[in-house]
């Protein structure tokens, strides 16, 4: 099989994906091997490609937004059939015992293991995922519509929730990418007036054509104050920037894997019982709750297709906000 795969990081102008000839994998105990169809492009590919996060091992195959075909069940599969779809998303699986996982937060499991980054992902033609954490998709949307959900998507319906966003407030939203382009859907949806802050000009259209209430950048004045906030760009600077446009007893949440430092700030930028606030990783349930909302709102996608071979090429549309909505590769 196919697969672009990462032997050493680099700067994403160097190409650093490798287009390599694999063996197909057998599935093991509890495992489905999956036909690749579709996989999303996230930003958490660009950081990984980049060695700003660090996989335990190299090479790995990226890729943690899939779509694919059930070919064969391992040993003790239940609930799945050959020739089914299943979506794979950022989490692996979970070690189901540790206290973390018996709160329903094995988002934080110590032994957590990622698609694409501890075991090998979805950029190539075949896979192997853990047949408890892989998601059964809704049929009426087709492969394209479905693989930014997976990850761009259920990422930020829980950052939306983590903001602690409540129905009818103002929300911001900063950079307005992948993940963004989904979660003001589902904001529009909950009768919030939403505003986005984006360098992107073409970014911007979008998120007035998506049902933003204003568009501009972080350096300029919302018309109002916002209750909720959700930062998706890694970048520090930006927390206590949007702190400054937060109301007393508002929440910032910071939807990122990888930031760069946030810088000191006068005390008054959080004082007021405002809450800033990390979005680590996302549930099975998550996704659960995420597909099946997705499916009753029609939340769609913008999508740019790319061929599998072409996954350099996406990774530094994604670096330099070059796509307006996901980026999706096809094997």
């Amino acid at each position: 099989m196919r697969a672009m795969r990462l032997r050493k990081p680099a700067p994403i102008e160097n190409h650093p994906l490798e287009l390599v000839e694999l063996p197909i994998p057998e599935p093991g105990p509890g495992q489905l091997l999956l036909k690749v169809r579709a996989c999303g492009v996230c930003h958490t590919d660009l950081h990984i490609v980049l060695g700003e996060i660090h996989p335990p091992r190299l090479p790995v195959t990226p890729g943690h937004q899939v779509i694919a075909q059930v070919e064969a069940l391992g040993a003790g599969v239940e609930g799945w059939q050959i020739g089914e779809r299943a979506g794979v998303p950022w989490l692996h699986s979970a070690d189901g015992s540790c206290e973390f996982c018996k709160r329903g937060e094995e988002n934080l499991c110590p032994q957590a293991q990622f698609t694409g980054f501890d075991l090998d992902g979805g950029f190539a033609e075949f896979m192997l995922s853990q047949a408890e954490y892989t998601l059964h998709l809704p049929q009426s949307r087709s492969d394209l519509e479905l693989a930014p959900l997976l990850c761009a998507g259920i990422i930020g319906y829980r950052s939306l929730r983590r903001a602690d966003l409540g129905h009818g407030e103002r929300l911001g939203l900063v950079g307005f990418g992948a993940s963004a382009h989904l979660a003001i859907q589902v904001a529009r949806h909950w009768n919030c007036e939403v505003y986005v802050f984006t360098r992107s000009e073409s970014h911007r259209k979008l998120a007035l054509d998506l049902g933003a209430a204003w568009a501009g950048g972080v350096e300029d004045d919302a018309p109002a104050t916002l209750d909720r906030a959700v930062i998706f760009a890694p970048a520090g600077p930006l927390v206590p920037v949007m702190l400054a446009k937060l109301r007393a007893g508002g929440t910032l949440a910071i939807n990122a894997i990888h930031m760069s430092p946030i810088p000191e700030m006068p005390y008054e930028r959080i004082y007021g019982e405002r809450t800033l606030r990390s979005v680590a990783n996302a549930t099975y349930r998550d996704g659960v709750e995420f597909l099946q909302l997705a499916t009753e709102i029609s939340v769609e996608a913008e999508t740019t297709v790319y061929p599998l071979t072409d996954a350099n090429r996406a990774l530094a549309d994604v670096a330099a906000s070059a796509i307006d909505g996901a980026g999706v590769l096809l094997p």
